[in-house]
């Protein structure tokens, strides 16, 4: 029998400021909490999300940028960082990152980088979930090269709602042109405020639009505090205010992300 492999989860959106890494970090906890073996990786030079999970990369850590410009060197297993709670692990981002688009840009087979170094991890988990920069980079390709599947946050507001035709653009091209197996998994909103106009009216565009409305997730992120104060903290809503609805949010969420398993 073949060994069963992680389900393998872009997180991304072009457009910064959508809850991107706080859907990483809570997804992950989350899904950890209910017994699932999680690997975060943290694909933007940011380093927000192992930020988040109080783990800070120094000159002696290997990192998401020693894996991908030198992978014969480095086994991804050592770069794999246990977090303060079970089943929940990263593999950490560097500032140096920023500049492996500079650096890999005449490298051959530079968009499977990403590939080539985290091969063999798939059979340790039952997710790997990627933080990616919010911009379409050659670091993004590379996650997207590797994932099978993109779970996309939109906050709603118009600005977002407006920024997701060029995402839904660009995963077409890679999937037409790197990597078919490639697929949205699921939309999901985020900073909704049921008290405003506006976070009504674009959740209601996203339930009526044909392009988003079958891949639009029933459990909404709601703007919370709670979450921005448990980031501060580095520790997930999760396991930071497990009654706030933050918290409550992201256990939907993680429940609902299992009953859309492939």
């Amino acid at each position: 029998m073949a060994a069963k492999q992680a389900r393998l989860v872009a997180v991304a959106n072009e457009k910064g400021g959508v809850g991107k890494t706080a859907m990483v970090i809570n997804l992950g906890a989350a899904l950890s909490a209910m017994g699932k073996r999680i690997l975060i990786v943290d694909m933007d030079p940011q380093h927000n999300a192992g930020s988040g999970l109080g783990i800070e990369a120094d000159d002696e850590t290997i990192t998401v940028y020693d894996l991908m410009t030198a992978p014969d060197q480095y086994n991804a297993a050592d770069a794999v960082f246990s977090t303060k709670w079970k089943n929940l692990e990263l593999i950490a981002s560097h500032i140096d990152l920023a500049g492996a688009e500079v650096e890999l840009v005449e490298a051959e087979g530079r968009e499977n980088r990403l590939n080539m170094a985290l091969k063999g991890l798939a059979k340790n988990y039952d997710v790997i979930l990627m933080d990616t920069p919010p911009s379409l980079s050659l670091l993004t390709i590379n996650v997207f090269a590797f994932c099978r599947e993109v779970l996309v946050p939109c906050q709603t507001h118009p600005y977002a709602f407006r920024a997701l035709t060029d995402l839904f653009d660009t995963i077409e091209s890679v999937q037409e042109e790197i990597n078919p197996e490639l697929r949205i998994s699921g939309l999901v909103p985020t900073f909704f405020d049921q008290r405003t106009r506006v976070s009504n009216m674009i959740l209601d565009r996203l339930r009526s639009d044909e392009r988003y409305s079958q891949m639009l997730y029933d459990t909404a992120i709601r703007a919370n505090t709670t979450i921005a104060a448990s980031t501060e903290a580095a520790k997930p809503v999760v396991f930071y205010r497990k009654t706030s609805n933050g918290a409550r949010d992201f256990q939907a969420l993680a429940a609902e992300f299992l009953k859309r398993a492939p």
